[in-house]
Protein backbone atom coordinates (compact mmCIF):
# COMPACT_ATOMS: atom_id res chain seq x y z
CA UNK A 1 0.00 0.00 0.00
CA UNK A 2 2.75 2.48 0.74
CA UNK A 3 4.48 1.61 -2.47
CA UNK A 4 1.62 2.63 -4.04
CA UNK A 5 1.10 5.09 -2.09
CA UNK A 6 4.71 6.67 -3.00
CA UNK A 7 4.34 5.92 -6.70
CA UNK A 8 1.18 7.93 -6.78
CA UNK A 9 2.93 11.25 -5.36
CA UNK A 10 5.69 10.58 -8.01
CA UNK A 11 2.90 10.87 -10.76
CA UNK A 12 1.73 13.54 -9.20
CA UNK A 13 4.44 15.70 -8.89
CA UNK A 14 6.02 14.94 -11.80
CA UNK A 15 2.49 15.72 -13.62
CA UNK A 16 2.41 19.16 -11.97
CA UNK A 17 5.87 20.21 -13.50
CA UNK A 18 8.01 19.68 -10.21
CA UNK A 19 11.72 19.11 -10.55
CA UNK A 20 14.78 19.33 -8.60
CA UNK A 21 17.33 22.57 -8.84
CA UNK A 22 20.05 21.50 -11.32
CA UNK A 23 22.79 23.90 -12.73
CA UNK A 24 22.00 27.15 -13.53
CA UNK A 25 22.04 27.32 -17.87
CA UNK A 26 23.80 30.87 -17.78
CA UNK A 27 23.84 32.89 -21.21
CA UNK A 28 27.56 33.13 -21.72
CA UNK A 29 30.59 30.92 -21.10
CA UNK A 30 32.68 33.18 -19.23
CA UNK A 31 31.71 35.50 -16.48
CA UNK A 32 34.48 37.93 -14.65
CA UNK A 33 33.11 39.25 -10.76
CA UNK A 34 34.96 41.59 -9.45
CA UNK A 35 35.99 41.54 -5.76
CA UNK A 36 35.14 38.15 -5.86
CA UNK A 37 36.65 37.76 -2.35
CA UNK A 38 34.00 38.20 0.66
CA UNK A 39 30.30 39.25 0.55
CA UNK A 40 27.33 38.54 -1.83
CA UNK A 41 30.62 38.38 -4.78
CA UNK A 42 32.20 35.71 -3.71
CA UNK A 43 28.49 33.90 -3.44
CA UNK A 44 28.06 34.43 -6.71
CA UNK A 45 31.67 32.97 -7.65
CA UNK A 46 30.88 30.14 -5.71
CA UNK A 47 27.40 29.45 -6.88
CA UNK A 48 28.51 30.00 -10.84
CA UNK A 49 31.74 27.48 -10.44
CA UNK A 50 29.86 24.84 -8.79
CA UNK A 51 26.63 24.88 -10.53
CA UNK A 52 26.70 26.09 -13.85
CA UNK A 53 28.60 25.13 -17.17
CA UNK A 54 30.02 28.86 -16.81
CA UNK A 55 33.54 29.46 -15.97
CA UNK A 56 34.41 32.47 -13.82
CA UNK A 57 37.49 34.27 -14.82
CA UNK A 58 39.99 36.10 -12.99
CA UNK A 59 40.30 39.40 -15.23
CA UNK A 60 37.45 41.32 -17.10
CA UNK A 61 39.93 41.26 -20.72
CA UNK A 62 38.65 37.35 -20.85
CA UNK A 63 35.32 37.53 -19.85
CA UNK A 64 32.12 37.60 -22.33
CA UNK A 65 30.38 39.35 -19.44
CA UNK A 66 30.96 41.16 -16.69
CA UNK A 67 29.04 41.15 -13.44
CA UNK A 68 29.22 44.09 -11.38
CA UNK A 69 27.86 45.01 -7.68
CA UNK A 70 27.30 48.83 -8.02
CA UNK A 71 25.51 48.65 -4.34
CA UNK A 72 25.35 46.35 -1.35
CA UNK A 73 23.23 47.72 1.67
CA UNK A 74 22.09 46.31 5.22
CA UNK A 75 19.43 48.07 7.19
CA UNK A 76 17.20 47.60 9.84
CA UNK A 77 14.15 49.93 10.80
CA UNK A 78 11.48 49.73 13.34
CA UNK A 79 8.35 48.04 12.07
CA UNK A 80 6.26 48.19 15.77
CA UNK A 81 6.44 49.45 19.39
CA UNK A 82 4.86 47.77 22.26
CA UNK A 83 2.87 49.94 25.03
CA UNK A 84 5.59 51.18 26.94
CA UNK A 85 7.11 52.39 23.85
CA UNK A 86 9.91 49.51 23.52
CA UNK A 87 10.65 47.90 20.53
CA UNK A 88 8.65 44.94 19.94
CA UNK A 89 9.53 43.92 15.86
CA UNK A 90 12.25 45.00 13.50
CA UNK A 91 12.35 44.75 9.46
CA UNK A 92 15.42 43.95 8.07
CA UNK A 93 16.01 45.62 4.95
CA UNK A 94 19.09 43.95 2.09
CA UNK A 95 19.24 45.96 -0.95
CA UNK A 96 21.80 44.95 -3.94
CA UNK A 97 21.79 47.18 -7.16
CA UNK A 98 24.14 44.87 -10.13
CA UNK A 99 24.52 45.21 -13.74
CA UNK A 100 25.57 42.37 -16.20
CA UNK A 101 27.75 44.42 -18.68
CA UNK A 102 29.58 42.43 -22.10
CA UNK A 103 32.99 44.63 -21.64
CA UNK A 104 31.93 46.49 -24.67
CA UNK A 105 30.18 49.47 -23.76
CA UNK A 106 26.68 46.72 -24.00
CA UNK A 107 24.60 45.35 -21.21
CA UNK A 108 23.15 42.29 -20.59
CA UNK A 109 21.36 43.61 -17.56
CA UNK A 110 21.20 47.41 -17.45
CA UNK A 111 21.50 48.33 -13.85
CA UNK A 112 18.60 46.20 -11.48
CA UNK A 113 18.19 46.97 -7.73
CA UNK A 114 16.81 43.81 -5.63
CA UNK A 115 15.60 44.56 -2.34
CA UNK A 116 14.49 41.61 0.25
CA UNK A 117 13.24 42.08 3.51
CA UNK A 118 12.32 40.01 6.62
CA UNK A 119 10.34 40.92 9.73
CA UNK A 120 11.90 39.85 13.57
CA UNK A 121 10.31 39.96 16.42
CA UNK A 122 12.49 41.84 19.17
CA UNK A 123 12.27 41.23 23.45
CA UNK A 124 15.47 42.71 25.08
CA UNK A 125 15.12 40.14 27.68
CA UNK A 126 17.14 38.14 25.00
CA UNK A 127 19.30 40.53 23.00
CA UNK A 128 22.10 38.71 22.09
CA UNK A 129 19.77 35.78 20.98
CA UNK A 130 17.89 38.33 18.40
CA UNK A 131 21.16 39.69 17.59
CA UNK A 132 22.12 36.01 16.53
CA UNK A 133 18.70 35.48 14.34
CA UNK A 134 19.28 39.01 12.55
CA UNK A 135 22.75 37.64 11.65
CA UNK A 136 21.08 34.13 10.42
CA UNK A 137 18.55 35.70 8.74
CA UNK A 138 20.71 38.34 6.95
CA UNK A 139 22.71 35.38 5.74
CA UNK A 140 19.95 33.79 4.52
CA UNK A 141 18.55 36.75 2.70
CA UNK A 142 21.73 36.62 1.22
CA UNK A 143 21.91 33.20 -0.19
CA UNK A 144 18.29 34.46 -1.46
CA UNK A 145 19.49 37.24 -3.27
CA UNK A 146 22.31 35.19 -5.06
CA UNK A 147 19.68 32.80 -5.92
CA UNK A 148 17.39 35.71 -7.45
CA UNK A 149 20.02 37.32 -9.09
CA UNK A 150 21.18 34.01 -10.94
CA UNK A 151 17.59 33.71 -12.07
CA UNK A 152 17.62 36.92 -14.02
CA UNK A 153 20.98 36.06 -15.50
CA UNK A 154 20.05 33.00 -16.39
CA UNK A 155 16.70 34.10 -18.21
CA UNK A 156 18.83 36.85 -20.37
CA UNK A 157 19.07 36.39 -24.17
CA UNK A 158 23.04 36.60 -25.49
CA UNK A 159 23.07 39.78 -27.45
CA UNK A 160 23.34 42.90 -25.05
CA UNK A 161 20.70 45.20 -24.74
CA UNK A 162 21.38 48.74 -26.29
CA UNK A 163 22.23 51.63 -23.76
Amino acid sequence: MTRALALLALLVLAACGFQLRGTAKLPFETLYVPNATSGIALEVKRHVQSGSDTRVVDEAKGAQAQLQFLEESRSKEILSLNSAGRVREYRLLYRVSFRVADGRGGDYVPRSTVTLTRDITYDDTVALAKETEEQLLFREMQSDMVRQILRRIAALETAPAAN
